[in-house]
């Protein structure tokens, strides 16, 4: 049996007329939306909040952004955003949380990813310790639309290929893979299309480069790739590792190196060191 809803009209000449309504999702109490919408992804959130004005009140609940959040979300915000809580509600912590947040100076970003709140930090080039950067007849910065950082560090030639970095953060708890972004070639622009020299690679598939990561609670991972396919960015994996203390920084130490110096080596742009999720596997085509 459906419930409907009664009205009374009345007319001039005295009749009285009832007529019956149906309820629409806009009769539902916010409560009743708000813990319905705690089940639904953060972006389904966001659409449902355009149905009505029951939807977009409900959709602003603490409680119901509160569980999208890290469980350590305070800290995140002291150390990204700079300022305390405030008056902040949950659902623009999250909203501020989801851009790219720079800190060190600009050469590290971190971001919750939209969908699922999944804790992404990437590291920049200039971020990064890199044997000869200082040495113009080895590296140079060039700039880019191609990084989130708009610049990454392009190797014409060595024979010692060394890279080194480190980071130190609140990561909320869960699992996460390491990765370096390199492109074999240099890619610019020429009358509005893409294109990628590749003259100067060369090297890399004589010797594979050796990936690494070690963590200050004692773990470590490890990873050797040849580098093929030039011309487009990809994602070489060092490792994983496991955060379990969400009150506590962990420091992570990672290197990039081929240091056979039988041959020369070069034509590499070397964009960004990323640590995100390891369930982002399938869809890093994203960063």
């Amino acid at each position: 049996m459906g419930l409907t809803f009664s009205f009374f009209n009345s007319y001039p000449d005295g009749s009285i007329v009832v007529s019956e309504s149906r309820p629409g999702l806009g009769d539902l109490p916010e409560s009743c939306v708000a813990s319905i919408l705690g089940y639904l992804e953060p972006t389904e959130i966001c659409k449902f909040a355009k149905l009505n004005r029951a939807f977009r009140g409900a959709s602003m609940a603490d409680f119901v952004w509160e569980s999208k959040l890290p469980s350590n979300y305070g800290v995140l915000v002291r150390k990204v955003l700079g300022d305390s809580l405030g008056n902040l509600g949950k659902r623009e912590i999250y909203a501020r949380l989801c851009r790219p947040n720079s800190f060190d100076d600009g050469t590290k970003k971190v971001w919750l990813d939209k969908s699922t709140g999944g804790f992404c930090l990437s590291v920049s080039s200039k971020g990064l310790a890199i044997t000869g950067i200082d040495d113009r007849r080895y590296w140079n910065y060039i700039p880019t639309e191609e990084s989130r950082f708009q610049t990454v560090a392009y190797l014409k030639q060595i024979w010692w290929f060394e890279v080194d970095g480190e980071v130190e953060f609140p990561f909320p708890p869960g699992t996460y893979s390491l990765y370096f972004r390199l492109l074999l070639g240099r890619a610019s622009k020429r009358f509005g299309r893409r294109v990628c020299i590749t003259e100067r690679v060369h090297g890399w598939d004589l010797k594979p480069v050796r990936f690494q990561l070690w963590t200050s609670d004692g773990q470590s991972a490890s990873s050797q790739f040849f580098l093929t396919e030039p011309g487009r960015w990809i994602l070489y994996r060092a490792g994983d590792f496991v955060v379990d203390n969400a009150g506590a920084s962990m420091k992570i130490k990672f290197s990039m190196t081929q240091i056979d110096c039988t041959h020369t080596k070069g034509g590499l742009c070397l964009d960004s060191v990323i640590i995100c999720p390891s369930e982002f596997r399938e869809r890093l085509k994203h960063f």
